[in-house]
């Protein structure tokens, strides 16, 4: 199926010179002068190199059919992360390059998306948000209340963000699955 290129979001997976590739990133530019483009970062899915590519915005680009299904996360081994699914209790291997730098936020019994074309995973899409233990951050200096003063701290899962000054080791708390970026207190 056709699509113009400013049309090509994140998870997509595209067809560029019959190989198959998933959109990392899409940015559109639109210049004061000159042609607006989609500067477009992808993935190749049969050897996981990393390709650049720049189209004008109006540009036809081949999207491939995707089946998106619910999966739930089970464990890692070192062939990959395996997934089941809940109404058929089939099982897929995901290959650690598919998940790449969202490994860490993955938990036991996770619900999350994966993209199939033709059986094959090409694409996860973790939910928006999850929850881990502040495992070590400084203590809160006496007086610093100003809402934008944050600290470093590290998460159970080895992750690095920054929290509110009184947010201690222990607490729970609820950060975004995308930067890592915290959102609230647990409320568990």
């Amino acid at each position: 199926m056709k699509v113009i290129a400013s049309q090509i979001r994140k998870g997509n997976v595209v067809e560029v010179d019959g190989q198959l590739y998933v959109v990392l990133t899409a940015e559109n530019f639109h210049p004061g002068k000159g042609t607006p483009t989609t500067q477009i970062d992808m993935r190749r899915i049969s050897d996981g190199t990393k390709v650049s590519q720049r189209y004008k915005t109006t540009e036809q680009v081949e999207r491939a059919f995707i089946e998106s299904q619910d999966f739930q996360y089970l464990y890692e081994d070192a062939d990959g992360y395996t997934f089941m699914n809940g109404e058929t209790y089939d099982q897929v291997t995901v290959p650690k390059a598919i998940v790449g730098d969202q490994a860490p936020y993955l938990q036991e019994e996770m619900k999350v998306k994966l993209s199939l074309y033709e059986g094959n995973p090409v694409a996860i899409e973790l939910p928006q948000r999850a929850t881990f233990e502040v495992v070590e951050t400084e203590p809160a200096m006496k007086g610093q209340t100003a809402a934008s003063s944050y600290k470093p701290a590290v998460l159970s899962n080895g992750v690095k963000t920054t929290v509110p000054p009184h947010i201690a080791p222990g607490t729970r708390v609820v950060v975004m699955t995308a930067d890592g970026s915290y959102v609230e207190r647990a409320k568990d």
